[in-house]
């Protein structure tokens, strides 16, 4: 395959830095992020930003069927023909926004979940991940290229200002370890940021399941709203529309200090509080 920098001047095509756009130029990398993701031939892939094709040829390879999701119509073109000179007919490309994409009528009826991959544009990435982690139902797993400050966020640990409500959302449904670090140097144009990749497991059975995931979410984003105020007065402020002492009750029936922040409580944490304010906001009929 041609380097970015030939098939774009040969289409007198510019990158679009306000989209985001760095394209993968290190076929070296491309194929470790492919071998690594363990890719097979009877996995349905859903790649995210195909761009010019440089993991969507590898990995149209190898798996049983790919689709390749771009929204710029300049580069679909140029990914169009790339496809059609690699003859894979087990591509399938889709011009869409992926934030509007239907994950999940993608993925359903299939024997095994999607894997994705992806080489996410950095403005959008934890758009993108909130937008997974609500489709994983059909998703095994995902091999995906952050920023390594976005990638840091996500796997932080509880305690620090790294970790946030992202860091929260995803180590609770699924397993995350760090699959490659990829520098500058392998993109054109060159961006200024190191970027990580990251392998996330969604398959693995959770080991802090909560009783109502899409409440729990919303208690994880009331608790970082205001991370720098206490969890009693994050609550407080949020919208669930609770007094003071409503969410000091909640927070004590989780066996929780209400003067703590919540970038101090664990996955396990957040569930037990989820399920206390449930209750409590129930017997309210809220």
């Amino acid at each position: 395959m041609a380097s970015p920098r030939i098939l774009l001047n040969a289409h007198d095509i510019r990158a679009d830095k306000q989209s985001g756009q760095h394209f993968l130029s290190d076929r070296s990398v491309a194929k470790t992020i492919v071998v690594r993701s363990q890719a097979s031939a009877k996995d349905v892939v859903l790649e995210i930003g195909a761009g010019l094709g440089a993991l969507t040829i590898p990995a149209g390879r190898i798996v049983k069927k790919l689709y390749a999701v771009e929204k710029d119509p300049r580069i679909m073109a140029v990914l169009e023909k790339e496809v059609f000179s690699n003859r894979l007919s087990n591509i399938i490309l889709i011009r869409e926004n992926i934030l509007q994409l239907d994950i999940k009528a993608l993925g359903k009826g299939g024997n095994h979940g999607l894997v994705v991959l992806g080489n996410l544009p950095y403005n959008i990435s934890s758009q993108i991940l909130v937008k997974l982690i609500n489709s994983r139902e059909v998703i095994s797993r995902a091999i995906l290229m952050f920023q390594k400050e976005v990638a840091d966020r996500i796997a932080a640990p509880p305690g620090g200002r790294e970790y946030g409500r992202l860091s929260v959302m995803l180590q609770y449904c699924a397993n995350i370890k760090t699959i490659l670090a990829v520098r500058p140097a392998c993109f054109f144009p060159r961006p200024r940021v190191e970027s990580l990749v990251l392998g996330i497991d969604f398959e693995t059975p959770m080991k802090n399941a909560g009783a109502d995931d899409a409440f729990l979410f919303r208690v994880i984003k009331a608790a970082f709203g205001k991370r720098r105020k206490t969890l009693k007065n994050a609550l407080a402020g949020s919208e669930f529309h609770l007094d003071g002492s409503t969410a000091f009750q909640a927070l004590d029936r989780a066996g929780i200090d209400p003067a703590r922040r919540a970038e101090t409580l664990a996955v396990s944490d957040f569930v037990r509080l989820s399920d206390c304010l449930k209750d409590i906001v129930g017997q309210m009929g809220a």
